[in-house]
C-alpha cells in the first residue's frame, strides 16, 4: 500500500507539469491586455507601457514561463494584478465555499440516488422504476443556469423559505446552490446504481445466498450492493471534479463567494496569476480525489490489488 500510494504521488508530478504548462499557455491565448485593463483605456500608451513592465509582461513568454515555473516549484503562486494581494491567500479564503457547496452537493445526490436506485433495481419495470428513469431523465436535461433561478423564484422569492443568494445565513443558504447541483447528479448517480446492481441480482452468487438461507435484504445489500459500487465510486470521483467546476455556473447564479466565482471574475479582468493558480487548485483536487477513489476500490472489494 505505501509504495502504491509513493507511486502514484510520483505520477502527480508530470501530470501536475502538464496542466501548469496548458494552463500557462492558454491564459495567454485569452484576447486582452492585462496592462491596458489595469491602466484604463484612456491611459496613454507610454502608461501602459510601464505597467505592462511592471507586472513582468514585457519579458518573452518562455521567459515569462520559466519564472512561473520556477515560483509554483517553490510553492509561490504569485500575486494578483488587480489588488496585487497573494493568489494563495484569496484562493484560501475562499475554497473552503466551494468544497462546502460540492460537499453539500453530494449530500444531496447520495441522498436521493441510493434509495432511488436500490428500489429501482429490485423492482424492475415497475411503477417505481418507471418512475425513476423519468426523475433521472429530466434531472440530466436540466442545465443548472436554468434550474437554479427557478429554484430562487420559487423558493427564495416567492416563498422567502431561503435566502436568494450569498453565504451569510449559514446551511439555509447552501441548501439551493446545493439542490441545483445535487439533483443533477442523483439522477446520474440513480441511473447508475440502477444499472450495476441490477446487473449484480442476476450473478449465480445471490441466488446461491438465498438458497443457503440467507434472506433477500441480506443478499442485497450485504453482497450484491457492495459489489455494484465500484463502478458508482468511479462515477462519483469523476463527478465531485465536475462539481467543482460546475460550481462555477452556480457560485455566479446565487453569488456563492467561491473558487469557482472567482475564477470568473480573474477571466474577466484578465488576472492571469489568479486564472492560472485557481485552475491549478480545482486541477489538483480532481487528481486526489481520483486517487482516494482508487484507494476506496481496495475497502469495497478486497480482490481488487492496489499495484
Amino acid at each position: 500500500m505505501v509504495q502504491y500510494i509513493l507511486r502514484r504521488f510520483l505520477q502527480m508530478i508530470p501530470i501536475t507539469f502538464g496542466i501548469v504548462t496548458l494552463v500557462f499557455s492558454l491564459i495567454h491565448l485569452i484576447p486582452g491586455d492585462p496592462a491596458l485593463q489595469i491602466a484604463g483605456e484612456n491611459a496613454r500608451p507610454q502608461d501602459v507601457e510601464q505597467v505592462r513592465k511592471a507586472l513582468g509582461l514585457d519579458q518573452p513568454l518562455w521567459t515569462q514561463y520559466v519564472h512561473y515555473l520556477s515560483r509554483v516549484v517553490r510553492g509561490d503562486l504569485g500575486r494578483s494584478f488587480q489588488t496585487n494581494e497573494s493568489v494563495t491567500k484569496q484562493i484560501a479564503a475562499r475554497y473552503p465555499a466551494t468544497i462546502q457547496l460540492a460537499f453539500g452537493s453530494m449530500f444531496i445526490a447520495l441522498l436521493v440516488a441510493f434509495p432511488l436506485g436500490i428500489v429501482s433495481a429490485i423492482y424492475r419495470n415497475s411503477w417505481i422504476d418507471n418512475l425513476a428513469r423519468f426523475f433521472a431523465l429530466i434531472g440530466v436535461s436540466m442545465p443548472s443556469f436554468w434550474f437554479g433561478p427557478l429554484l430562487i423564484i420559487a423558493f427564495a422569492i416567492n416563498h422567502h423559505w431561503f435566502p436568494v443568494s450569498g453565504r451569510d445565513e449559514g446551511l439555509r443558504s447552501l441548501v439551493l446552490p446545493s439542490l441545483t447541483m445535487g439533483l443533477a447528479l442523483a439522477a446520474i448517480l440513480t441511473r447508475m446504481i440502477r444499472v450495476s446492481l441490477a446487473e449484480e441480482l442476476t450473478q449465480l452468487y445471490v441466488t446461491t445466498a438465498i438458497a443457503k438461507g440467507a434472506t433477500r435484504a441480506k443478499a442485497i445489500f450485504r453482497h450484491a450492493l457492495k459489489n455494484a459500487l465500484i463502478p458508482v465510486i468511479t462515477i462519483l470521483a469523476l463527478q465531485f471534479g465536475s462539481l467543482l467546476t460546475g460550481a462555477i455556473i452556480t457560485e455566479q447564479i446565487f453569488s456563492w463567494p467561491g473558487l469557482g466565482r472567482l475564477l470568473i471574475q480573474s477571466i474577466s479582468t484578465r488576472d492571469y496569476p489568479q486564472v492560472q493558480a485557481s485552475i491549478l487548485v480545482i486541477a489538483l483536487t480532481y487528481i486526489m480525489v481520483n486517487f482516494a477513489s482508487d484507494l476506496l476500490y481496495g475497502v469495497v472489494d478486497p480482490r481488487i490489488k492496489l499495484e
